[in-house]
């Protein structure tokens, strides 16, 4: 239910936020990229997580411009 909670939090945010959330996301998925490739990631899972929140918040986007 934690998941259906986010998505709800994403819809009743604004396109300016959510592009600030996808801006952040990203950034995060880039630190978590690197801290693999230098073996200091503990939770590989966590990149798993930020790939499939990324796409949550594209969707939510492309449904508020559809």
């Amino acid at each position: 239910m934690k998941i259906n909670k986010y998505v709800e939090d994403l819809k009743a945010k604004s396109a300016a936020e959510l592009n600030e959330e996808l801006v952040a996301a990203k950034k995060e998925l880039f630190n978590l990229r690197f801290q693999n490739a230098t073996n200091q990631l503990d939770n590989t899972s966590r990149i798993k997580e930020v790939r499939k929140n990324i796409a949550r918040i594209q969707t939510v986007i492309a449904q508020k411009n559809a």
